[in-house]
């Protein structure tokens, strides 16, 4: 059976590398990013300023949120409907690229509702009226490379993973000075995030050789670099941004799994910033996989290739949850659920609403090792409580 992996036409990394905006060819671009501090940093100037010698009309959208909804996206659709971009600049962390991958649907089929684009694989063809250009202002999401975008309704306390090659941007601008004014905590959070990337892509059902190199990659890259960024060190930067990258090449080939399918939907109902609920999912979630026996090979196949220590493939998985936790402890993430602040009587009130919706999340699909609601929900609390999930 033949597979499919797919990256963007181009990938312009370096420091100084959005300089690369000045060589769009057009009429009309629009930016959509948070906003903040990527005008505080005066980054947003910059890239004003290429597309201004790329001779290209500009309009910008921000205020995007940390979890972009359903709302900000309808609105941006509007927006890019009277304007009539032939390129869309999605600038920030996930989330504003994100939320442009969703406008750039709904501007190019202005016949859809949100309702009918937001189950994977659903997006119809793109491209007939703009191109998409990702840059990641983060380490971590790496929307930058992905066919994913993740849009929520606050409504219904829901987070909807989108998923279709047609959503790869076509361009993606990889450039790390754009993350050196970050504070600590964001690097930590968008660091295991990339991590879980990587390790999620590794056993996912359609990992390949091709998601597994630059997935290992960069593993090591994130164990060898995340804390001295963490610190400050800017060359160590310059390698997180990269490694990020190639995470999410691997992951959006190879998919991910129930770590993702949780902190997509413990981060709707509680707030829990995304990648700080991956760090404290993934030790317990390579636990619960770990008793597939194909897992618990490539799990120790992992540890083998990072140097870590154990004879046994058990004790070669044993060793990368606890370098995973380790690494958390060193960022100062949380362990637990409980630790991060979850009130018991809430999290527990919402504890069979949550495990539904992580159910049938679609990442759960391609999780390798099968789960039913009660587990989902065993596995829940024990990441709540700080218990081991060998079960």
């Amino acid at each position: 059976m033949s597979s499919r992996f797919t990256t963007p036409r181009d990938i312009y990394f370096g420091p100084g590398a959005i300089e690369h905006l000045k060589d769009l060819k057009g009429k009309k671009a629009v930016v959509v990013t948070g906003g903040s501090s990527l005008k505080k940093s005066g980054a947003l100037d910059r890239i004003l300023g290429y597309l201004a010698q790329a001779k290209l009309e500009t309009r910008v959208i921000d205020g995007i949120d940390p979890d972009p909804s359903v709302e900000s996206v309808l609105a941006g659709a509007k927006i890019l409907q009277e304007f009539g971009p032939d390129w869309i600049i999605g600038v920030g962390g996930g989330s504003p690229i994100d939320a442009a991958k969703a406008m750039w649907v709904l501007y190019e089929h202005p016949e859809c509702k949100f309702e009918d684009i937001r189950e994977p694989f659903t997006i119809p063809p793109l491209r007939n009226k703009a191109r998409l250009v990702g840059i990641g202002t983060t380490s971590g999401t790496a929307s930058e490379v992905t066919a994913c975008a993740v849009i929520t309704d606050f409504k219904t306390q829901i987070k909807y993973p989108m998923a279709d090659f047609q959503l790869n941007p076509d361009i993606a601008i990889v450039d790390p000075e754009l993350t050196y004014t970050l504070p600590g905590h964001m690097i930590a959070y968008t660091g295991i995030d990339a991590l879980t990337h990587a390790i999620e892509a590794y056993v996912a059902k359609a990992h390949s050789s091709f998601s597994d190199a630059p997935g290992l990659m960069a593993m090591q890259m994130i164990f060898d670099n995340l804390e001295r960024s963490y610190l400050g060190d800017l060359e160590a930067r310059n390698n997180m941004h990269y490694a990020q990258c190639l995470a999410g090449l691997s992951f959006t080939n190879a998919l991910v799994g129930i770590a993702h399918s949780m902190a997509h939907k413990v981060g709707a109902t509680f707030r829990v910033p995304h990648g700080c609920a991956n760090a404290i999912f993934l030790p317990y979630v390579i636990q619960y996989n770990s008793k597939d026996p194909a897992s618990l090979v490539r799990f120790a196949d992992i540890a083998r290739f990072l140097g870590l220590p154990g004879v046994t493939n058990s004790g070669l998985c044993d060793s990368l949850a606890a370098a995973i936790r380790d690494l958390n402890r060193r960022l100062k993430i949380p362990g637990t659920l409980r630790e991060y602040g979850l009130p018991e009587a809430d999290f527990k009130a919402s504890l069979t609403a949550v495990a539904e919706r992580s159910l049938v999340d679609i990442c759960t699909f391609f999780n390798p090792r099968a789960i039913d609601q009660p587990t989902m929900e065993r596995l829940l609390l024990c990441i709540y409580e700080g218990e081991d999930c060998f079960f």
